[in-house]
């Protein structure tokens, strides 16, 4: 089945432009230019992805983000011109699965949707990769990508649950964020990448984490950050 985009961008040209590209190479895309429409396209048509502006005319990206995350399980790639560390945390503080910034090359941009998309449930489904970890009151499916702890089950995005997993794999290991964004993102950490840390915040809340003192998920210095074994009950 054709992957489907849902490209937000107000800019009509550039929109356009990454449109045709995209289509190119074998995606269905289809434009946006208003945020308050894109927020009710996003809801209603379920596309397999959406690359998201922050500048838009009605409502920004950040606000399109926050209300369309819990009712929408696929992927959302923030697209901005913005290049600072307070934008990308907020938007993967609200729920984005990733980040680029304007101007972008488009085989990069490819490159990145195509590693987002990799790691999408159906894409994971077709390679038969399934596999379930516990420890004591959490459990986590790849086949179903769910995760619960003590029965409940945790509202995770795409990208908080591939870290989630990703740890849980190698419980007992410290795993750098280097190793983490290089799995994650095909990307290499440049020291001032914040994601990484940003998502780690939201999961210890998700998990019942003590932000000043984490036992489930752990800050080992100068390293990374190691999933327990323990913990859990």
């Amino acid at each position: 089945m054709t992957t489907r985009i849902l490209l937000v961008e107000d800019d009509q040209r550039l929109a356009n432009l990454t449109a045709e590209y995209l289509r190119r190479n074998d995606f269905e895309v289809n434009i946006e230019t208003r945020g308050d429409i894109a927020e009710k396209r996003i809801l209603s048509e379920q596309p397999d992805l959406v690359i998201l502006d922050i500048m838009l005319p009605s409502k920004d990206g950040f606000d399109i983000c926050r209300n369309t995350r819990s009712e929408y399980p696929g992927v959302i790639l923030m697209f901005t011109a913005r290049d600072e560390d307070f934008d990308q945390i907020l938007g993967l503080e609200l729920g984005a699965d990733d980040y680029i910034s304007k101007p972008v090359q488009p085989r990069v941009l490819l490159a990145r949707i195509k590693a987002l998309l990799r790691r999408h449930p159906d894409q994971e489904e077709r390679k038969g990769q399934a596999a379930e970890l516990v420890f004591g009151g959490f459990r986590i499916s790849q086949a179903s990508r769910t995760a619960e702890l003590h029965g409940r089950s945790l509202d995770l995005t795409t990208a908080e649950f591939d870290l989630l997993w990703l740890l849980a794999l190698h419980a007992g290991t410290t795993l750098s964020r280097e190793a983490l964004l290089q799995e994650l993102r095909g990307i290499g950490f440049d020291g001032l990448d914040r994601s990484i840390d940003a998502r780690i915040s939201r999961l210890r809340k998700k998990i019942g984490d003590d932000p000043d003192n984490p036992r489930r998920i752990k800050t080992v210095r100068g390293k990374g950050y190691l999933f327990s074994r323990n913990d859990w009950d």
